[in-house]
């Protein structure tokens, strides 16, 4: 079993479907985390922290990350859960679609990397991991904005690990493909859940990616899923 020996954890997007069961798998693994929503509250009956912040404005993902610092020590481990899907096709996407998909699924993948990257640097160790998608390998027509934004954090990934080689910090990514989720099992309906990805599965992937087992892990991009 991966142990996480009270590392501080940050999970943006920590209350959403995939979030229900990543949160709970770091808290279990000896973590200390702090999940990040709008409307969240401090919960610490549940082995967590829960603070609030629009993860898509710089001032305030800064803000969170020195709270989070201050409160906490440190940030040793980023794990970005935001994003946001879409569906159309690219001459059926508004300029609007269009930088809502950018904004959710690469912008605050940005801020977010940006904001604790300094402190991980100071300290010569850190992960940082992101969610992306596993269209961005096997592209399906329909989801253009989407795609195109989950490919541009795959390209941030792999040229932010180059860039912080030797650093102590480490950059990967994850690519799920269609997740057992409540919201997704309503939306598509007449969908096999049974051939989609295990959240739990995402949740085990993730906490060796954190974990010191994983620090010559850079760069990679792991898809998940059957």
């Amino acid at each position: 079993m991966v142990t996480l020996n009270k590392k501080v954890v940050l999970i943006p997007g920590g209350n959403g479907g995939l979030g229900q069961a990543v949160v709970p798998a770091f808290v279990q693994a000896g973590a200390r985390v702090v999940s990040v929503g709008r409307g969240s509250s401090t919960s610490p009956a549940q082995g967590w922290v829960s603070m609030e912040a629009d993860v898509t404005d710089e001032q305030d993902v800064q803000r969170l990350v020195d709270e989070v610092v201050q409160k906490e020590g440190r940030v040793d481990v980023l794990i970005n859960l935001v994003g946001g899907f879409a569906s159309g096709r690219a001459l059926e996407t508004e300029s609007s679609l269009w930088q809502r998909m950018l904004t959710l699924n690469l912008t605050a993948a940005f801020l977010l990397s940006k904001a604790v990257i300094p402190g991980m640097m100071a300290r010569r160790s850190g992960r940082i991991i992101h969610v992306a998608a596993r269209s961005v390998v096997e592209p399906f027509p329909g989801a253009f904005a989407y795609i195109v934004s989950k490919s541009g954090l795959v390209a941030m990934v792999r040229t932010l690990a180059m860039e912080l080689t030797g650093s102590g910090i480490t950059v990967t990514g994850v690519l799920p493909g269609t997740m057992d989720t409540p919201a997704n099992r309503e939306n598509m309906p007449e969908s096999d859940p049974s051939t989609w990805t295990k959240p739990e599965s995402v949740a085990q992937t993730l906490l060796l990616l954190a974990s010191n087992e994983a620090d010559q892990i850079n760069g990679a991009i792991v898809p998940i899923g059957p």
